[in-house]
């Protein structure tokens, strides 16, 4: 097992780009797979697909689009449960201050018991 996983993911975005590349001669089929370290098979896959038009601008569009719309509901949930958290800290924290009626001094912290004045 390689150190980088078992899968990874590439956008329409690069695909489209490296195959573009690779038909205008910019950079050769070896060279993709030493520079990117991706399978002989896979760069064909992509060709093929390049070839037939499933690959294009309109779609890596939409791939991106989806993406984007993933991750935004993601940190939409997220800022959901951290809202709740800070209420849930901000009625116990009342609720303390609730409970704690005692007089309290901000510097030295509750006041002493009073005393009945005589000192043995």
């Amino acid at each position: 097992m390689s150190a980088r996983g078992l899968y990874r993911r590439h956008s329409a975005q690069f695909k489209l780009q490296l195959c573009t590349d690779i038909r205008n001669g910019k950079i050769g089929r070896r060279e993709a797979r030493r520079t990117y370290q991706i399978s002989a098979n896979l760069i064909q896959l992509w060709l093929s697909q390049y070839d037939r038009g499933a690959l294009n601008v309109e779609e890596a569009a939409a791939t991106t689009i989806t993406e984007y719309e993933a991750k935004i509901a993601a940190l939409e949930r997220k800022v959901g449960q951290l809202t709740m958290e800070a209420d849930l800290l901000k009625k116990t924290l009342r609720l303390l201050a609730g409970l704690n009626s005692e007089t309290s001094s901000i510097i030295s912290g509750a006041l002493p018991a009073q005393s009945d004045g005589g000192v043995k």
